[in-house]
């Protein structure tokens, strides 16, 4: 492959409300900017055609932003990578239309990335030259995000097997919808993460899913959960102001329980000890802590992405990039963005 010495992937990630432009120079991070969108907020949840407009506004000045920071010029870009999916449709067609432009009048490839194979591989974007904290393979992966909740096994950058998923809703929505219920802004499972440190994690018994093998369900407790608080504020209408905290503690350790029951168990099946934990919801405390927890008692090797690269973002994408530029993986102009896609590589 030609300018192998020199690789250098612009990424861009607009699948949800956030979007992101990212460099990555040989593997190591040049720059990642993210521009949000406090819009959805009065609405308690992502509306797609605002998250749409808002892209068209911010790709330009975020992509001219990125490429400054890395104090690069447009010429030494060697591919564009770009989410095609999973994602807001709308969204997606944003940075996919950006992508094809900025290809097409530089004359360089277009990479189509999974934006779950991303958050996988966020675990090996490099800080500097001399980063060596990547996970070694094979290894396996908790993604938890807000539209996700996967075991996957890790064989390779690009060689990747879902073992286990949800069935219904996301450990993410599990947190955002319980949220709502108790009347905290979005996104809520930031905020629950917060009162939950304030709070008795064994004050309220929540009915956790029995579903068999390494699949995940989170719709059954968020039904449960709402149930009780409906029937505790019938006999107590300040029931969740008394008890927000304690409430948040007992939420938020009943869903950790669950993600936590299945990981363990596809590490006891699969015997492997190399552990990544990648997503939002990876960015929650107590799931940090309970990582650890496990990491020491069952001697895994543990792997924790920076916060910066929990949430979507850009850097995830350019370095996943970066590994299908090196296999010679392009796209061409006909390519289309995908609202649902799979990470297995059947």
């Amino acid at each position: 492959m030609n300018n192998q010495e020199n690789i250098v992937i612009l990424g861009i990630e607009s699948s949800c409300d956030d979007t992101s432009a990212a460099v990555i120079q040989n593997g190591v991070i040049r720059s990642n900017e993210v521009a949000g969108q406090a819009v959805h907020k009065a609405y308690g949840g992502v509306v797609p055609e605002l998250a749409s407009r808002a892209h068209q506004q911010n790709i330009i000045p975020v992509v001219d932003q990125a490429i400054k920071k890395a104090q690069i010029s447009r010429d030494e870009i060697s591919a564009i990578a770009f989410t095609r999916g999973p994602g807001l449709l709308g969204s997606l067609l944003v940075g996919t239309s950006f992508a094809k432009g900025f290809a097409l009048a530089s004359g360089i490839p277009l990479i189509e990335i999974n934006h779950l194979q991303g958050h996988v591989l966020a675990h090996f974007i490099k800080e500097n030259e001399n980063d060596e904290s990547q996970p070694q393979f094979p290894f396996l992966c908790l993604l938890v995000s807000g539209g996700n909740s996967q075991i996957i096994i890790v064989r390779d950058y690009l060689d990747m097997e879902v073992i286990g998923q949800t069935i219904d809703d996301a450990a993410g929505e599990a947190f955002d919808k319980c949220a709502k219920v108790i009347g905290l802004p979005y996104p809520g499972g930031p905020l629950i993460d917060k009162l939950a440190k304030e709070g008795n994690p064994e004050a309220f018994k929540f009915s956790e899913p029995k579903i068999p093998g390494l699949d995940y369900s989170f719709s059954g407790l968020k039904t449960s959960f709402l149930y009780f608080i409906r029937d505790n504020i019938k006999d107590n209408p300040d029931f969740v102001e008394e008890n927000k905290s304690d409430i948040c503690a007992s939420i938020q350790h009943t869903i950790i329980k669950v993600l936590m029951a299945k990981l363990k168990r596809a590490a006891k099946e699969t015997g492997i000890k190399e552990i990544a934990v990648a997503g939002g919801v990876s960015a929650n405390s107590g799931l940090r802590e309970a990582l650890q927890e496990e990491a020491e008692k069952r001697e895994w090797k543990l792997h924790i992405p920076k916060f910066d690269y929990t949430t979507d973002n850009a850097a995830m994408i350019a370095i996943t990039g970066y590994y299908k530029y090196q296999k010679g993986e392009f796209v061409g102009q006909d390519v289309a963005p995908f609202a649902r896609m799979v990470i297995n590589n059947d």
